[in-house]
């Protein structure tokens, strides 16, 4: 019996921490879990040789949180995973499963988009490999297949004159972020070599603001470059009212954060060589 075959009425369960909670409150029901915590493959913190650190799937984010390979080589990963929830939930959440959940107001997804890294994909006809920009479609939406899972996530090891941020602003912390934004720079003789800048939290999802780093490539991340680049930001997001936060309030956010992000950002490609900050 494969996934497929039994796709209407059976779930894939890892760390449960967004599973559990909405089958008790009977908002769906299956009859089949599949547990997949004790796969190898989807297991691990490696450095592999190509330059790339490979989380597998099942890896709890508490675990990944504290690894020193991790703080090293992904510190924005590590960063964002502080701001997920609270310790207890992500001793059990698994960073494959906030991933493969596509939550738009989630951190991890936003920061995978920013590294540009790869999910591992596997399924029936084998494995596949897609890039973070491509993987999250819409709200909970991801191109995983009926019959495929997410095996494992490569994030690119930090570069040389690097540096990076991830900011949010929530009702409580442990929320879910109202608005929030993901920067990474790299700086090579005084002047931006490569951004990215992804905001959260007010999209159905996470997509890189093209309009903002074109911006910033080939500027000198002066207070100025900075400003114009939040203003920028906070023009190109559409977010929706809801009970949390107006349309209105998101949108100024996202330029008051992406501003932030981005000076601290350039602090830390300036600070170090390898543009990495201590956890």
């Amino acid at each position: 019996m494969t996934l497929k075959e039994r796709q209407f009425d059976a779930k894939v369960l890892a760390g449960g921490q967004s599973l559990v909670p909405v089958l008790r409150m009977r908002m769906t029901d299956v009859a089949c879990l599949v547990d997949v915590t004790r796969i190898a493959r989807l297991q691990g913190i490696d450095e592999e040789s190509d330059g790339v650190l490979r989380v597998g799937a099942c890896v709890r984010q508490r675990e990944l949180e504290r690894s020193a390979v991790a703080q090293a080589e992904a510190p924005l990963l590590v960063e964002a995973l502080g701001l997920v929830a609270h310790p207890e939930i992500r001793t059990r959440g698994t960073v494959g499963g906030s991933l493969a959940h596509a939550d738009p107001a989630a951190e991890l997804p936003a920061v995978a988009v920013a590294l540009g890294a790869e999910m591992e994909i596997i399924g029936s006809e084998g494995s596949r490999l897609e890039p973070a920009e491509s993987f999250f479609l819409h709200m909970f939406t991801t191109t995983l297949g009926e019959d495929e899972l997410l095996a494992a996530a490569r994030f690119p090891r930090a570069a040389r004159g690097e540096g990076s941020a991830v900011l949010e602003v929530s009702r409580r912390p442990g929320d879910f972020a109202m608005a929030g934004v993901a920067a990474r720079v790299v700086q090579e003789d005084g002047d931006c070599r490569e951004a990215s800048v992804v905001p959260f939290g007010v999209a159905d999802a996470p997509r890189r603001l093209g309009a903002v780093e074109e911006r910033l490539i080939g500027s000198r991340l002066d207070d100025d470059d900075l400003a114009e680049a939040g203003a920028l930001a906070a023009a190109a997001v559409e977010p929706q009212d809801d009970v949390h936060a107006s349309a209105t309030y998101r949108r100024r956010a996202v330029g008051v954060l992406c501003r932030r992000a981005l000076h601290s950002a350039r602090a830390r490609a300036a600070d170090s060589g390898l543009g990495r900050v201590a956890p």
